[in-house]
């Protein structure tokens, strides 16, 4: 067995950006960091014999980077005819109004704050670019507008920030809750289940070519995580700062900010449940 197959998902090797589906390309934006990996995965999503192509998540607001998505398409004799956002964080979608005006291609979110277009999208939409097949699947946790894509012909989804390809998300409280993002995990297992999806395109980091045993970790790290946060307040860790402190002790201490947020979360959800 393969360093790559022991980890969780079975994160796939070499070179992030460039083909990854028969159906899916990634353009990696150049805006690494200890949150964003080795930067924002803006996919070029489009049927094989087809001229038109739909981009997911154009990524920061960076003119080259824009201007790679744009060329990827063209190289492969197409135009970008749709912008989709997985969710509003600016590593996502701060480059959409711009690229928008690049491709004249209208963008669809579920946060109408961030659509360009009379269109959103909602739970049950289906895309349907030329001849692509894109579902919508609502997946609200990480934040309250996070949505993935399930792309039936190369049985793979398309994660956003929901699932990463290394590590794990976060859930930004107060927008996002953790109940919300467990009953979103608990959604994209059964895409695993009875849909077939055994590939996550993710926002950040490499493809996992094991869907089903990319979520059981992380439904597991979660209630992992839960349980240290609820020991760590019977022991007397008061607040969000003094948990983080002792139970994240083995995650970068660049991370802890991030880590707060989620801990915010699971003290909520501790709470509404009556455990704390």
């Amino acid at each position: 067995m393969t360093e790559a197959a022991a980890l969780p998902g079975q994160p796939r090797g070499g070179v992030l950006s460039g083909p990854a589906t028969a159906r899916a390309v990634n353009v990696l934006a150049p805006n690494p960091s200890a949150m964003t990996l080795d930067g924002t995965n803006t996919w070029v999503v489009a049927e094989p014999d087809s001229d038109l192509a739909v981009v997911i998540d154009p990524g920061p607001l960076h003119e080259r980077h824009l201007a790679e998505v744009v060329a990827t398409a063209e190289r492969a004799g197409k135009r970008v005819a749709l912008t989709l956002l997985t969710h509003g964080h600016p590593d996502h979608a701060e480059g959409a109004a711009r690229f928008a005006e690049l491709t004249g291609s209208k963008v669809r979110a579920l946060d109408p704050a961030l659509r360009l277009g009379d269109e959103g999208l909602a739970a049950g939409d289906v895309i349907t670019t030329g001849g692509l097949e894109l579902r919508v699947v609502p997946t609200p946790g990480h934040t309250a507008d996070s949505l993935c894509f399930h792309l039936p012909a190369d049985r793979a989804v398309l994660t956003g920030d929901t699932i990463l390809g290394r590590g794990t998300t976060m859930v930004a409280h107060p927008d996002g809750r953790l109940g919300d993002y467990l009953d979103s995990l608990r959604r994209l297992r059964s895409l695993t289940v009875d849909d077939g999806v055994h590939t996550v395109l993710p926002g950040h980091g490499p493809v996992l070519e094991d869907a089903q045993g990319a979520v059981e970790f992380y439904l597991a790290h979660r209630a992992s995580r839960l349980a240290q946060v609820e020991t760590a307040v019977e022991n007397g860790y008061a607040t969000a700062s003094e948990v983080v402190a002792h139970v994240y002790a083995d995650v970068d201490r660049s991370l802890w900010p991030a880590a707060e947020l989620s801990v915010h979360a699971q003290l909520e959800y501790l709470k509404e449940h009556g455990l704390i």
